[in-house]
């Protein structure tokens, strides 16, 4: 082996030849990612009167661990839109850098304009359906909300397939079997959405996140929750669902030693 320290651990040229790396490479088709590994699970949002409400759990799980519990999963753009990202963590980075050179390429444009919602959704659906489409997808479902360019409420999604679709309420995940029910009691339709109050699309979203900890094994308490309105974007990312989650548990009749 050669022992000097530049070269540690490599065998000595003058003996063995040039250290090379050719053996490595194969005469195989290049390869894709054919699954997500480290994931983070659902995504919720509602439409109310004056905006959008849209929140996400803390949480990427390594395939069934809980493994890292303090990923921020929702995105702001240009003060005026947020990004809500499910599905793989890597892809969701990329697609992070990606918004984030749009952004600072919008901030030096000479119009004095920059992209809304409505722009921001249809972008990031051209960027995955060419991602399908060249094979090689980005495995994410976002969500996109904010406001569009007449400063009306604006929600919409697109998936790996850049199949995209809008609604007064949406959610990726679990969230798509456990959540929308909840959402479409409060908001059946765009009318009944015109007339929520931010109050009321808050409880919703928030009693939303609660059933998912409780049902959705790749959940947790610890959540972030946007409000986009025509004022900016109001983002927490750090709240929690509950302080003695699970207390009720030893009241039940079969946990642990409770019998009577």
């Amino acid at each position: 082996m050669n022992h000097l320290p530049q070269a540690w651990g490599r065998p000595r040229d003058d003996y063995y030849g040039a250290y090379d790396a050719s053996y490595f490479q194969s005469n195989g088709p290049n390869q894709h990612t054919q699954q997500p590994i480290v994931t983070g699970t659902s995504v919720v949002a509602l439409k109310f009167k004056d905006g959008v409400v849209i929140a996400a759990d803390n949480l990427a799980s390594y395939g069934s661990l809980a493994r890292f519990t303090d990923v921020k999963r929702l995105r702001t753009f240009a003060d005026t839109s947020v990004v809500g990202f499910g599905g793989d963590v890597s892809d969701m980075q990329y697609l992070d850098r990606l918004l984030n050179s749009l952004d600072t390429e919008e901030a030096y444009t000479s119009s004095g304009h920059t992209l809304n919602a409505r722009n921001l959704h249809i972008y990031l659906s051209k960027v995955l359906y060419k991602r399908r489409s060249d094979f090689n997808p980005l495995w994410n479902q976002v969500l996109v909300a904010g406001l569009d360019e007449e400063k009306k409420p604006f929600l919409a999604s697109a998936d790996l397939l850049g199949t995209t679709f809008s609604a007064p309420s949406l959610a990726t995940g679990f969230g798509a079997h456990l959540a929308q029910p909840l959402l479409r009691k409060v908001a059946p339709d765009e009318e009944a959405a015109a007339t929520l109050s931010k109050e009321q699309a808050l409880e919703a979203v928030k009693e939303s996140m609660k059933v998912l900890f409780y049902r959705d094994a790749r959940s947790m308490d610890k959540y972030s929750i946007a409000v986009v309105t025509k004022e900016g974007i109001d983002l927490k990312e750090n709240e929690k669902l509950e302080n003695q989650s699970w207390a009720f548990a030893d009241q039940i009749r079969g946990y642990g030693t409770q019998v009577n």
